[in-house]
């Protein structure tokens, strides 16, 4: 049995593919523990994964609406902070282990994770030409390296990277050759593709996270809907409150749902770009409208890559209810969207992304 543990952050999208590569290793028979924000405590525990809390964590506070600055310091400042690089470190002397699993942005994490000697794995859950594109280049890469945590050195240093995603849409996958880098498939919960219904459900989720300009595009989104023969199902996140929005007759608004639930119903999702709703509902074999809420993401570039594919539409966030409609419209009602989502889906489901992650990983302790 191998001691594993887990360093993540409550992050949104980053946390799911984290924790069902925890649950197969716990499946497996090995102890796994994970480090990360009490919000995160409940989704580990239903796993049968040992938690516990950041002791010096930084001021943590995603799931509000916030400026971008105020983001980008929030950020800077949980994933180089000295005292999470300390947690980590008091972790893996408070416990033996074996095995340190590192989420890819937490530069402080894996420095300290390094120094221990303790073999560990930096998983990339989104497309890693993102992380090696704008994210190591813009601002939180720049921010990392005047702080000595360069990310492309803290990577390479690691004994494994992991990709939890397809390597075909992943542009980094389509062109690099590096046999460092391990592309396991996307991790998702879809068993089958979805079966619509009539009238066509759609479902809107934007994010958890509270970008500048969100309400506005959830507005445009419903103003949009009231000319659809559609049922829409709107999910808001705990970034925002849905009160004062106007809502018409064929909208339902929640703050939260369970997507899983309803996928497999839907016909079309309208979403940001984030990763883990994108490649659940392409799993399902849905075509979407993708709407990304922020520059320094990877949203707009899991956008422009679905877009490509034939799997959906790519619009700005101020997009107008006209733009909307019209794009909803064709994703209802032409065939080749359903086409190319319903093919990249079936190819989703034929990898079991998290059984290949642990398969990758425990290559490291089983000796």
């Amino acid at each position: 049995m191998a001691r594993i543990l887990i360093v993540t952050l409550e992050g949104g999208g980053n946390y799911p593919p984290e924790a069902a590569l925890g649950r197969e290793l716990h499946r497996r028979g090995h102890h796994v523990r994970v480090l990360g924000h009490e919000s995160q405590r409940k989704v580990a525990e239903d796993a049968g994964l040992a938690f516990c809390s950041y002791r010096h964590s930084p001021t943590w506070t995603p799931h509000v609406e916030l400026s971008t600055a105020k983001v980008l310091t929030m950020a800077l400042a949980m994933t180089t902070d000295a005292a999470v690089a300390r947690d980590v470190n008091d972790e893996i002397t408070r416990e033996p282990t074996d095995l340190v699993i590192v989420d890819c942005m937490l530069f402080n994490a894996q420095d300290a994770a390094a120094r221990t000697g303790v073999p560990h794995v930096v998983l990339f859950h989104t497309f890693f030409s993102a992380f090696d594109g704008s994210f190591r280049h813009g601002p939180f890469g720049i921010g990392a390296r005047l702080r000595g945590l360069g990310p492309k050195r803290l990577w390479e240093q690691a004994d494994m990277r992991l990709v939890c995603s397809d390597r075909m849409l992943d542009p980094a996958g389509r062109r690099h050759s590096n046999r460092a880098l391990i592309w396991t498939g996307a991790i998702h919960d879809a068993k089958a593709a979805a079966v619509g219904r009539t009238p066509p459900r759609v479902l809107v989720s934007l994010s958890t996270g509270g970008f500048p300009g969100q309400r506005r595009t959830y507005q445009n989104i419903f103003d949009a809907a009231a000319g659809i023969d559609a049922e829409f199902v709107v999910t808001t996140g705990p970034a925002i409150d849905p009160a004062g929005l106007r809502v018409p007759p064929n909208a339902t608004v929640h703050r939260y749902v369970p997507h899983h639930e309803l996928m497999p119903t839907c016909s079309v999702v309208v979403g940001h770009g984030g990763h883990a709703t994108t490649f659940r509902a392409l799993a399902h074999g849905l075509p979407m409208l993708i709407m990304p809420m922020s520059a320094v993401t990877d949203q707009a570039m899991i956008g422009r890559e679905v877009a490509k594919a034939g799997a959906g539409i790519r619009l700005r966030k101020t997009a107008s209810p006209e733009h909307v409609r019209a794009a909803l419209n064709s994703l209802l009602t032409e065939d080749g969207y359903r086409t190319a989502a319903g093919e990249l889906g079936a190819r989703l489901r034929g990898v079991d992304g998290a059984s290949a992650a642990a398969d990758r990983v425990l290559t490291l302790v089983d000796h």
